[in-house]
């Protein structure tokens, strides 16, 4: 599971990045997600997978770190495009 209970704490501390990962969730959602099961617009796992082996090493299975989501939600806001 990519998003771990320490993702959600993370972010459910920080109001004030709610709206920054929206507008993330979007951006990085496959174009017709909502043609598709679960009809969500979550990244694609092949993505998900190549920035998790990327940022972590290894195999890229592990969960993302919480920290680190709040970090590039951080930098996301401050430098938007």
């Amino acid at each position: 599971m990519i998003l771990g209970p320490g993702v959600v704490l993370a972010l459910g501390r920080r109001p004030d990045l709610w709206l920054t990962g929206a507008r993330t969730v979007v951006t990085l959602a496959p174009r017709g997600w909502w043609r598709r099961a679960p009809f969500l617009p979550i990244p694609d796992n092949g993505w998900m997978h190549f920035r998790l082996e990327t940022a972590y090493g290894g195999d890229g299975s592990g969960p993302m770190r919480g920290e680190d989501l709040v970090t590039f939600l951080e930098w996301k806001r401050e430098f938007p495009s």
